[in-house]
């Protein structure tokens, strides 16, 4: 997911650049946004809140298909995750995994969780952006953003996701020590990042060495977008970083 703000007296709301829908949604995931979506969107009046209490509060921005963001929550039912896509297909996609709901199934009855799946992820499928004011000062444990579009076209820069102003909502929301872990397969990207974070004071790169950004970190869920950049050749990098 990636965005720009663009502001003018006659809209405040940021300009969104990218798709919020692709190929047609079909039947049962249809019904899944329709019906079991309502069940799990985040409350903006409560964004924290979850249907347990949870140790940490943990944010994907731009989640994808979603396959990190479930498997996160199925390896930590002690913790709850916020997911941010505005790309309704991926929505519905994640919607899939957690229900266990396919195309081509016929849904009866009330939509539920796999048994697995605890009540720990909460959607909020638009611009993250939106979010962010919403979110109390310092009370995210960990930031995920992996693989967003690279806008690699330097007339695209002020598209890219990491940006001064971006940074500075997450350096908020984030508790004192509190991760933030970009992943990416584009060197334009990898570069770009390595700049915005250097010349920002609220953030520090964790490596010590080549393997730590080389090597995936730990308890780490691949993603599809990952498998597909390694079968095209691309190493992803991911990078971590700690909040001053």
């Amino acid at each position: 997911m990636e965005t720009i703000r663009k502001e003018t007296p006659m809209n405040t709301e940021p300009h969104f650049f990218g798709r919020r829908i692709g190929r047609r949604i079909r039947k049962a995931k249809s019904a899944l946004l329709t019906n079991f979506l309502p069940k799990i969107i985040l409350n903006p009046q409560a964004p924290l809140s979850f249907a347990y209490p949870v140790k940490k509060v943990c944010l994907e921005i731009g989640f994808g298909d979603g396959t990190h963001l479930a498997g996160l929550a199925l390896r930590h039912p002690e913790n709850g995750y916020i997911g941010a896509e505005v790309f309704q297909n991926g929505v519905a996609n994640l919607l899939s995994l957690i229900t266990g709901i396919k195309e081509g199934k016929d849904i009866v009855g009330d939509i539920k969780h796999l048994p697995q799946y605890r009540d720990n992820i909460r959607i909020f499928n638009d611009d993250i952006r939106l979010l962010f004011p919403l979110i109390p000062e310092a009370s995210i444990d960990n930031i995920y953003l992996l693989f967003p579009d690279p806008w690699p076209k330097k007339r695209h820069a002020s598209r890219r996701f990491i940006n001064p102003d971006n940074l500075t909502e997450m350096a908020r929301i984030l508790k004192k020590d509190g991760e933030l872990l970009i992943a990416t397969d584009h060197p334009i990207y990898k570069r770009w990042t390595l700049e915005q974070l250097r010349d920002s004071n609220d953030f520090y790169w964790t490596a010590r060495c080549g393997n730590d950004w080389r090597q995936e970190p730990k308890d780490w869920v691949s993603t599809k977008y990952q498998q597909k950049a390694l079968r095209e050749g691309r190493r992803p990098v991911f990078l971590k970083y700690q909040r001053r």
